[in-house]
């Protein structure tokens, strides 16, 4: 079984957030930037897989020559090698889906296993996307997946509790939090890693037009939130609710 997995360079999720003084994004001096977390459950997920019924494992990411890092680090959690669609622009989800079915109708793979969404933008769009560009079945927010015959039972987070989906191989699948506990990579793993082979190509190498077709106009910081009120009473803090808040 051959399983195509995805890999986002993102900004580290603890930094302090600061806003270029033009309010055309996020400042990035100094910031470490690391993978996107919900992809290292579906890379974790993808070894499971492979464990089970053979196979190889391709990760794929779409970024700057910088993501070799990230991919290096995929390697390293048992990836067997890469492709990297290097650029410097901003590429948007539906670009980055595009860019992805180009890559699957090369590699025909027989699962796509992705992160649900990036922790920059936030956006869940790209897999349901991406099944769309290749007619494939999807399942979404994964927090199990079983797979024989040609089939795969996917546990699915829902509104109000849980779901079980089954969809036909090949399928797209999106990794919630719950789907396994991604390792540590040990060092010997990270040196091997080195050592696998990483295609870098371009979008025009497979023919993709990256033009956005959502643009960020501007960012802005949110309003200071008012400092915290002391008061002496319950009947002082109904009159504030009132009168100040308005909420009663």
């Amino acid at each position: 079984m051959k399983i195509l997995t995805t890999v986002k360079r993102v900004t580290d999720p603890e930094m302090k957030v600061k806003i270029k003084a033009d309010g055309s994004g996020i400042s990035t001096d100094g910031v470490e930037f690391k993978m996107n977390s919900f992809d290292e459950y579906s890379i974790a997920e993808a070894a499971t897989l492979k464990k089970a019924h053979g196979g190889e494992i391709l990760v794929v990411s779409i970024g700057p020559e910088a993501s070799t890092k990230e991919m290096r680090t995929a390697m390293g959690m048992g990836a067997d090698r890469g492709i990297l669609v290097q650029t410097d622009e901003t590429v948007d989800s539906d670009a980055v889906a595009r860019i992805l079915a180009e890559v699957c109708k090369r590699e025909n793979p027989d699962l796509v296993l992705m992160g649900k969404q990036a922790i920059d933008s936030d956006r869940n769009q790209t897999g349901q996307l991406l099944s769309a560009y290749m007619d494939w079945p999807q399942a979404t927010f994964a927090y199990s997946i079983a797979v024989s015959d040609g089939f795969a039972d996917v546990g699915r987070e829902v509104d109000g509790g849980t779901s079980t989906k089954r969809v036909q191989l090949p399928a797209i699948i999106t990794a919630d939090l719950r789907l396994n506990t991604p390792p540590l990579v040990p060092l010997p793993m990270l040196m091997k890693a080195k050592r696998k082979p990483l295609e870098i190509i371009t979008p025009e190498d497979l023919g993709v037009d990256i033009t956005p077709k959502v643009k960020a106009v501007g960012f802005e910081a949110p309003e200071a939130r008012a400092a915290g009120q002391i008061v002496e009473s319950v009947d002082a803090l109904i009159e504030k609710l009132k009168n100040e808040a308005k909420v009663l």
